[in-house]
């Protein structure tokens, strides 16, 4: 990327965040509940927009399932926080506060408000959920203020976040494509004789200059290491003959992530290596072209398992196929064993099956893609074979 090329917007325009509020609401209702509050963090973002930070001093929204307007409330040293998000926009209530006061009595009373003239008029407790992000330390409060036990608003969140609409596939395209873009250079930094901390000092930078806003994980798994799916780098040499595998990502604007993993190898693989390596890569075939709508998401776990399975490699393969993708690099839907969910257009998700060998070398390769109506479109497209590089 060049200095001179076009910024993504921060947020998307005021109205995607009307209508995910009303849906919100909407859900609120459908779960049996009176209000959804938000804390700071992933969910709050995709709602208003807003990348406010807090803990200790509460800064939440509160959500009617009325469809009444929703209400923050923020510390009043933090309301500078809120500029950049859409929440002046939309009309939302904002109510501010000071040390001294308590926060947690005034969503209460927001609350109790919504809920007037609802099921809990005449006395009975609200019924509220809370994000699940949102600590304890203001959980409780809030469920001695308002009366009853706060629920996980899990359920309404999941949904709401689970199926991307177009502008967040839009980014997530704009994220594959940046990550991609470093993975075109892996051969400018795995070589022999180098660390693997050096390589990846240089692919965070090289993640900033493809066009993200930072780095937010990144592998490299060198030899032995990668056969620890969660290595992340150490001072070890590259040496020729290793297997090294490289996970990255980042968030591009408006805070969409990359995820996405190749696996190289310093000159050439000895042909059991090589064997292994192909076989890994029919199973990942076999789990994106089995990925559409309709079939569940344990079943494309199953497929990638199967197909390393029918050729002895199955307790090489040790955690889940995949996670969903978005705000967080790790939301819903899960790609594991278990989770019947079935597939519909929009979620977005990796497909990253792994075979791992301790004390030898491990191997994986991730794509994201995103459920279409008639199958599911890669958002990477980087060749998945076994990247070979110059050892010197």
């Amino acid at each position: 990327m060049t200095d001179s090329a076009p910024q993504p917007a921060t947020r998307f325009a005021a109205a995607t965040y009307a209508d995910r509020l009303a849906r919100a609401a909407r859900l609120t209702a459908d779960a049996g509940l009176d209000a959804l509050v938000v804390g700071t963090g992933p969910d709050l973002q995709y709602l208003t927009g807003s990348r406010a930070h807090s803990f200790e001093r509460l800064t939440a929204i509160v959500i009617p399932a009325s469809g009444a307007p929703a209400t923050v409330v923020v510390p009043r040293l933090e309301l500078a926080s809120l500029r950049d998000s859409a929440i002046a926009e939309l009309g939302l209530q904002v109510l501010d506060w000071v040390d001294g006061v308590d926060p947690h009595a005034l969503v209460a009373d927001v609350i109790s408000g919504a809920a007037n003239g609802g099921r809990a008029a005449g006395g009975a407790a609200p019924a509220v959920a809370v994000d699940p992000a949102l600590p304890a330390l203001h959980v409780v409060p809030l469920a001695d203020r308002t009366g009853a036990p706060a629920r996980l608003a899990t359920p309404v969140l999941r949904e709401l976040r689970m199926i991307k609409d177009a502008e967040e596939v839009d980014a997530l395209r704009r994220a594959g494509a940046a990550i991609d873009r470093v993975h075109a250079r892996m051969g400018e930094w795995l070589k022999a004789g180098r660390t693997e901390r050096q390589a990846a000092d240089d692919i965070a930078a090289a993640i900033v200059e493809e066009g993200h806003t930072a780095p937010e994980f990144i592998i490299v798994g060198s030899g032995p290491h990668g056969a620890d799916p969660h290595h992340e780098v150490s001072d070890r040499v590259l040496a020729e003959g290793d297997m090294v595998v490289i996970d990255i990502g980042g968030p591009v604007e408006p805070g969409y992530n990359s995820d996405s993993t190749r696996t190289y190898s310093i000159g050439e693989p000895d042909p059991e290596t090589a064997r292994r390596y192909a076989l890994l890569e029919a199973a990942q075939e076999a789990a994106r072209r089995h990925a559409r709508p309709g079939v569940t998401a344990e079943s494309v776990d199953a497929a990638a398992r199967d197909a390393l399975a029918r050729h002895g490699l199955a307790d090489a393969f040790v955690h889940r196929t995949g996670h969903g993708i978005g705000l967080s690099v790790h939301e819903e839907p899960y790609i594991v064993a278990g989770n019947d969910e079935p597939l519909r257009p929009g979620m977005a998700f990796s497909i990253e099956p792994g075979i791992y060998f301790p004390g030898e070398w491990g191997a994986r390769i991730e794509d994201i893609v995103v459920v279409t109506d008639g199958g599911c479109e890669p958002l990477n497209t980087r060749p998945r074979a076994l990247g070979i590089l110059p050892a010197g």
